[in-house]
């Protein structure tokens, strides 16, 4: 499936994104290929062991079977979204440009009308456009889910790996990337989940306004653990989530992840990762790549992965997830299938 357009000013587009700090690098089939890819990654970039990285899977395991030529990008900030996409539309080389993350929606509504011909996806957000096809979760029950686990636990005299519960206190924790409906979407739902398990516990919380800022998550969960009584903390917070994972081995807490199995992931922090909600980005990734191969691409359609297609739920820790009771796990799985059934109605907003 090789498009006429994409003779169309081969490779000049590639030297303008190669100005983008060098965050370009080739490492697709390693000879072009029928379909070409484009990767513009949300900032953070990759090595998240989240969201980005995530993201990437589904390209991996698209190139094991389709043998894909692809190019990526990782923009340093958000201003650098519009050059990014509008470099590889401009080439006129890519099938599709897979757009990671909520932060490039503007850019891409500019982009997708400068560039009928070019085919988009963008994951995390919706953008109503004919060549544009949008992915989104139903992160508030992903994260319904972890927070049940929290609130019954935090009630528990817990204690595996290198954690242990303060059932006295009834008090968990969440930390977010940046203050935004997304990410607080995250916070809605987790508070709903305790509070489904425990009317009496507390959630706390905090905003750091970055996802890459490991330090200054370790110093909000520390202050959460020490200051305010929380044994477990969940964040939706990419790379300054690795923090609190730093800050519950430190004060012998819990932590719960994000987007993929951070036990696994982050082996070094296994031994207080609880669980973690995981997002199949890889999924949303992988099927628009897929669609592209079969030249069965749909723009101007939104897809919801959500509990009901296993594109967001509820994987417990490598480590830890043989010590949880299976009494809790049990009443998990069915606030699942209540959610599923509609008897559980979760939040979208704080």
């Amino acid at each position: 499936m090789v498009r006429d357009r994409r003779t169309v000013l081969k490779g000049s587009a590639i030297a303008g994104l190669t100005a983008l700090a060098g965050c370009v690098g080739g490492f697709g089939a390693g000879t072009e290929s029928d379909v070409q890819i484009g990767m513009v990654y949300a900032t953070g970039g990759l090595g998240d062991d989240s969201f980005n990285d995530m993201a990437q899977q589904g390209l991996q395991r698209a190139n094991e079977e389709f043998d894909l030529s692809y190019e990526k990008t990782e923009p340093d900030n958000e201003g650098e979204f519009e050059d990014a996409q509008r470099g590889f539309a401009e080439s006129g080389d890519y099938d599709l440009i897979n757009c990671i993350g909520y932060a490039q929606e503007e850019a891409l509504i500019e982009n997708a009308e400068q560039y009928p011909d070019q085919n988009f996806t963008i994951v995390d957000a919706v953008v109503d456009a004919d060549n544009v096809r949008s992915y989104v979760f139903g992160e508030p029950k992903g994260s319904f889910q972890v927070g049940h686990l929290a609130g019954l636990l935090t009630t528990e005299e817990f204690s595996a790996g290198a954690g242990e519960t303060n059932p006295d206190a009834n008090v968990v924790g969440f930390v977010g990337g940046t203050e935004t409906a997304l990410i607080e979407s995250f916070h809605a739902g987790f508070e709903a989940g305790v509070e489904y398990a425990n009317e009496d516990a507390e959630v706390v919380s905090s905003y750091i306004g970055d996802f890459n800022a490991t330090a200054r998550g370790q110093e909000a969960a520390r202050s959460m653990y020490q200051d305010q009584d929380a044994d477990i903390i969940f964040h939706a917070a990419g790379r300054t989530g690795i923090g609190v994972f730093q800050a519950a081995q430190e004060e012998g807490r819990f932590a719960i992840g994000v987007d993929d199995d951070q036990s696994m992931s982050n082996p070094d922090f296994a031994d207080v990762i609880l669980a973690s909600m995981v997002k199949r980005v890889d999924t949303a990734v992988y099927s628009a790549i897929e669609s592209v191969v079969d030249d069965a691409f749909e723009g101007g359609q939104t897809e919801t992965l959500g509990l009901e297609q296993d594109g967001v739920g509820t994987v417990y820790g490598d480590e830890l997830g043989d010590q949880i009771p299976q009494e809790i796990k049990d009443q998990v799985a069915e606030s699942k299938q209540a959610i599923i059934d509609g008897e559980i109605d979760v939040p979208s907003e704080l």
